[in-house]
């Protein structure tokens, strides 16, 4: 059974009701049967392409302190040393997932702990292959902590498509690997910091499995 994200459920009723719409009115004003049935393909075309965005299958996480899991299914486009400027201000591994439009757009936390922060950025709408997207598109930063790997920092970005970023994390709150953590309507991009010396399972181009792939560990 398929099953859909909690954030998509007002777009696709909104989605039905217009799809049903217009192929109501394409059939009692529209003669010509070619164009008639095009019009119809296109709108379920559509309505089959919001469910697929919005679908959240569910995944069997396999708990582990030691394991940095994938947060969101896509692309592995980053993998490098970077300077981290928000909340640790030093040298950080950075692991970023680009997500195209086909790919399910939930975000799960990668490992289990202690939110330390959560903090949302308006911004700007740059593609999110973007060499400044990470620190000028609209994103949020969030900070797990546990006793095993230490700090983690996650990045959702907003790509030219995506105008809209849920994050469910709150500092404070107590998050198991695995579970949803946010969404990201119609875009885009994650990125990962982790502690240097963390092992990476991953390498450029792979295509990762969100809530499941180990992309690193202690």
């Amino acid at each position: 059974m398929i099953r859909f994200h909690k954030e998509g459920y007002k777009i696709i009723v909104i989605t039905f009701i217009i799809a049903i719409a217009g192929i109501f009115l394409a059939e009692n004003f529209i003669n010509i049967t070619w164009l008639l049935k095009t019009i119809q393909v296109i709108i379920l075309g559509f309505v089959v392409i919001v469910l697929q965005f919005f679908r959240n299958p569910k995944r069997n996480t396999i708990l582990n302190e030691n394991h940095i899991i994938a947060p969101v299914d896509g692309k592995v486009v980053v993998i490098e040393e970077v300077e981290e400027p928000e909340y640790f201000k030093d040298k950080r591994l950075q692991v970023s997932i680009f997500m195209s439009p086909i790919n399910v757009h939930v975000t799960r936390y990668a490992m289990s702990g202690v939110i330390n922060y959560s903090k949302y950025h308006p911004g700007k709408y740059l593609v999110a292959w973007h060499p400044k997207a990470s620190t000028e598109n609209e994103r949020t930063t969030v900070v797990v902590n546990n006793d095993s790997i230490g700090e983690i920092l996650y990045r959702q970005i907003a790509g030219a498509l995506a105008k809209r970023i849920v994050n469910y994390a709150k500092e404070g709150d107590k998050v198991v690997q695995g579970t949803d953590a946010g969404f990201i309507k119609f875009g885009s991009r994650v990125d990962v910091y982790l502690p240097l010396g963390t092992k990476i399972n991953v390498k450029l181009g792979d295509k990762v499995k969100g809530g499941v792939q180990v992309i690193a560990e202690k």
